[in-house]
């Protein structure tokens, strides 16, 4: 489930992210469209539905149109 590129949600707070990598015991998450990565225990993910993906990257779209 943990595969780069896919998909996930954190469960501990509902972000989407997509999975980039390992780093020591933890699962690395980006937001889509880019930002800042965080780190989450591999037994709090489970995977984005493509509704979820979907609207997190709408969000990330809003942000940035918003931006000076």
């Amino acid at each position: 489930m943990s595969r780069p590129g896919t998909y996930a949600v954190d469960v501990r707070d509902g972000r989407v992210g997509q999975i980039m990598g390992r780093v020591g015991g933890y699962v690395q998450l980006r937001p889509p469209g880019g930002g800042r990565e965080w780190d989450c225990p591999p037994e709090a993910l489970r995977p984005a539905p493509p509704g979820d993906v979907l609207r997190a990257r709408v969000r990330e779209r809003n942000r940035e149109g918003r931006l000076p």
